[in-house]
């Protein structure tokens, strides 16, 4: 149990502009689903993430639903929900992460059961949103996975999807049915509040995160910004890189919505030190870590610290005494009450 000091008040009795915006997510959650009949809004997790699914339905109030998930001798995958969701909202919490196909076949295959149990309604909550990158065409004959994706999403059956963070806002425009957008920005947000960080300045690793730092920095205290510069003289030459903005003697904070291998965020910080960087964080809301992101990302020296949010979950031999996973459980599940009471979801950011 939590315990506070005689000078310190518990959350419920801060006023709520005192509170964190994680603190007032909480507080108002317990209030309103305690209060409130939950009985046709049904949770269904795949395999992908289970627990982030528990958080949220610890946040919710409500248990994770009954299905078997199994696969045959060759490979492919049979799904039962095994309690009668006839006219409920239905919602399935399934990032598609790595692997990233079975994660993806696996959502689709429970859309399908849910469908033809005769669910009033179901969303597909997809934490991590897998093939985002191929957002568009940049040469010839390629194909642009993101609206695939989306496409075979709404052919299953969602009526609408809850994603966080896209890696780029646009694909909210590639489905034809509504699609929220939430931000693991908070969460960040309220734990580096706690850090106490002197003259802070948060960085772009590249120019097309510019947007997003900049939110960044205006819920840091309308902290400056700066802009990590890259450009390639030819195809395979070194990348020449450059800072825009001060960072010398400051706390340079890089700013991504995911690490993959590590590369372009460990180069930046890498360039942050040169230029005379106090101390170098990294914040980024999906965890991909493929190899070799955790060599590069604990490299001595390098990151003080590496803040990574729970969207795709973090096995304990993927860790490194660097990182710390906050869980964005109660953003997600606050998105998915206020979805079922058809109420606001963007107002829970302003």
């Amino acid at each position: 149990m939590t315990t506070f000091s005689p000078t310190e008040r518990s959350p419920t009795e801060r006023s709520p502009t005192e509170r964190t915006d994680t603190e007032r997510l909480e507080s108002s959650g317990a209030n309103l689903h305690a209060s409130q009949d939950t009985r046709r809004l049904r949770l269904f997790s795949g395999n992908a993430n289970p627990e982030l699914s528990r958080e949220i339905g610890a946040y919710l109030g409500i248990p994770d639903g009954p299905r078997v998930i199994k696969r045959f001798a060759d490979g492919e995958l049979y799904i039962q929900i095994q309690e009668s969701i006839r006219g409920c909202d239905v919602f399935l919490i399934q990032p598609t992460c790595a692997p990233v196909n079975d994660n993806l076949m696996e959502l689709l295959i429970m859309v399908d059961a849910c469908r033809r149990a005769s669910a009033r309604q179901i969303t597909a909550v997809i934490p991590y949103y897998g093939y985002a990158r191929a957002d568009r065409k940049t040469a010839g004959r390629e194909s642009i996975t993101a609206k695939l994706v989306a496409n075979l999403l709404v052919k299953s059956g969602v009526d609408r999807v809850l994603a966080m963070d896209l890696h780029s806002s646009q694909i909210q425009g590639y489905f034809d049915i509504p699609c929220d957008h939430v931000f693991g920005s908070p969460v960040l947000v309220d734990y580096l509040s706690t850090l106490r960080l002197d003259d802070l300045v948060v960085v772009s690793p590249d120019v097309g995160g510019v947007a997003r730092a900049r939110g960044f920095a205006k819920q840091m205290k309308d902290a400056p910004l700066a802009i990590i510069d890259k450009r390639r003289s030819g195809h395979n030459v070194a990348e020449s890189l450059t800072v825009i903005g001060d960072v010398a003697g400051k706390t340079a904070v890089l700013i991504d919505d995911m690490i993959d291998t590590g590369g372009t965020i460990c180069q930046g910080a890498k360039l942050l030190r040169r230029r005379g960087a106090a101390r170098v964080l990294c914040c980024a809301t999906h965890a991909v870590f493929s190899p070799p992101a955790m060599e590069r990302l604990s490299e001595p020296g390098l990151f003080e610290m590496v803040v990574v949010t729970n969207s795709i979950p973090v096995p304990p031999e993927r860790m490194f005494d660097q990182l710390k996973v906050l869980s964005v459980a109660n953003i997600m599940g606050e998105a998915i009450w206020r979805i079922h009471e058809e109420s606001s979801v963007s107002s829970m950011f302003r």
